[in-house]
């Protein structure tokens, strides 16, 4: 089964769950809930939150996910690190996550390299493609990982790890109310929390049909989709 690891209660699946045509299961760790074991887990994807990917003391069981995460790519687990997701996915591996580095929120274009073009991830995906982008932490590439796509900004956008493990900067999963309640955060955004949904909106549709490529893409390297 797919199993998704929601870390904080305001970063949601989002539009994700919209392109899911198999069975799945959502857990919530900050809440108390137990993580699946690595052997129910077919195919993983960890969501994003507003810690820090080495936070283990103020949030302990981000200690534990790393621990899954680990069996999870050492066994070819698919797996899908979404912004925070995928800092655990190279803090895990031993590579450093940086604080308040390459920071972005708001629209933003992201190029693909040329291991990116080829990878399955982003098959039937443009070499350039606009995403939503919330963040102010950002990751080194594991050892043995390959870059797959840079942002103007910020040059670790994406990096696969095997044949099958994959972690991105950026929010495929978003939509407006999660944008909305992001913006509500932080009072320093209040007044350019307009122009952040407005950029979003402009690009609703295209973000989305690429979540939904993404997603299909992930399940297709799963075996969990023909």
């Amino acid at each position: 089964m797919l199993h998704i690891i929601q870390n904080d209660p305001e970063v949601p699946p989002g539009n994700i769950v919209q392109h899911l045509p198999i069975p799945h299961s959502v857990h919530h760790p900050y809440r108390g809930s137990r993580l699946p074991e690595a052997e129910q887990i077919s195919a993983l994807i960890v969501l994003g939150g507003a810690m820090g990917a080495n936070d283990d003391r103020k949030h302990p069981f981000l200690a534990d996910l790393k621990q899954l995460i680990r069996r999870v790519v050492a066994s070819a687990v698919p797996y899908l690190g979404i912004c925070l997701g995928g800092q655990l996915l190279a803090a895990a591996l031993g590579a450093n996550v940086a604080a308040e580095r390459w920071e972005e929120i708001g629209s933003f274009t992201v190029s693909l390299t040329d291991e990116g073009q080829r990878d399955r991830l982003f098959k039937g995906i443009s070499p350039e493609f606009r995403t939503f982008q919330w963040h102010h932490d950002s990751f080194d590439i594991p050892r043995d990982g390959i870059l797959l796509a840079s942002s103007a900004a910020c040059p670790h956008q994406a990096f696969r790890v095997g044949q099958c493990a994959w972690g991105v900067q950026f929010h495929p999963e978003v939509t407006e109310g999660i944008i909305r309640n992001w913006c509500a955060w932080d009072r320093s955004l209040s007044s350019a929390s307009e122009s952040i949904v407005a950029a979003f909106q402009a690009d609703s549709a295209d973000y989305g049909a690429k979540a939904g490529q993404l997603t299909g893409n992930f399940l297709q390297a799963a075996g969990l989709i023909p």
